[in-house]
């Protein structure tokens, strides 16, 4: 060892022309850093990166065409040595779970500072992985056991019809019950659930099991 600090290789992806040179910037005016170029497409990255072989990506999801997410599965397919930071305004279970999935080791905001932005390149580097903590929030909260909504046996009925795609008459009719009876049902499993609309209670029933 002689204590001389080793340069790390980065290369950027993002299709918003300011955030790109920003972010161009700051990465070529770190001493112990090697900017080794910006792309603004996932299709322009999936091609020049195998040969540039940088040491960390800092990955936009939103990008046109291939989106960030499928970018990072095809690049480490060549480059398994590289990792990828996801940089992004978007702060959702699925955006997270599927950039990790596809082998990123990071998940930052794009309103994170610049010395976190540096810091997060300089860790993953150390064998870390790097996550806003924002969106640190966010992953834990999903794996925290979900509070059941205390629906009653009818409104468990009738949530598991609206599930099967049944309107409210037929709901009425296999339950022996009125239409207005079944509306009731259903203003109090929305309200219950924390939703707006059939399509929302659907989904929340079939991701949390409730039917």
């Amino acid at each position: 060892m002689n204590g001389i600090p080793s340069v790390i290789s980065v290369a950027v992806v993002e299709d918003d022309r300011t955030v790109r040179e920003a972010l161009s910037a700051l990465l070529a005016s770190a001493e112990d850093l090697s900017f080794r170029g910006a792309f603004g497409s996932a299709e322009e990255a999936i091609k020049a990166l195998p040969d540039i072989q940088p040491d960390v990506v800092l990955m936009d999801i939103q990008l046109p065409g291939i989106t960030g997410i499928e970018c990072v599965r095809k690049l480490k397919e060549v480059l398994p040595d590289t990792d990828f930071i996801m940089l992004t305004v978007l702060e959702d279970e699925e955006s997270v779970f599927r950039s990790l999935s596809a082998g990123a080791t990071g998940y930052l905001q794009k309103h994170s500072s610049p010395d976190e932005i540096l810091y997060a390149l300089r860790e993953v580097r150390d064998g870390g992985s790097v996550i806003s903590p924002g969106i640190a929030r966010l992953v834990v909260r999903s794996f925290q056991p979900k509070s059941e909504p205390g629906l009653s046996d009818r409104e468990s009925e009738v949530l598991t019809h609206l599930c099967e795609g049944e309107n409210y008459r037929s709901i009425a009719d296999v339950l022996f019950i009125s239409a207005n009876t079944v509306k009731a049902h259903i203003k109090n499993i929305y309200a219950k659930l924390q939703v707006n609309t059939r399509a929302e209670a659907v989904k929340l029933a079939t991701r949390d099991r409730l039917v």
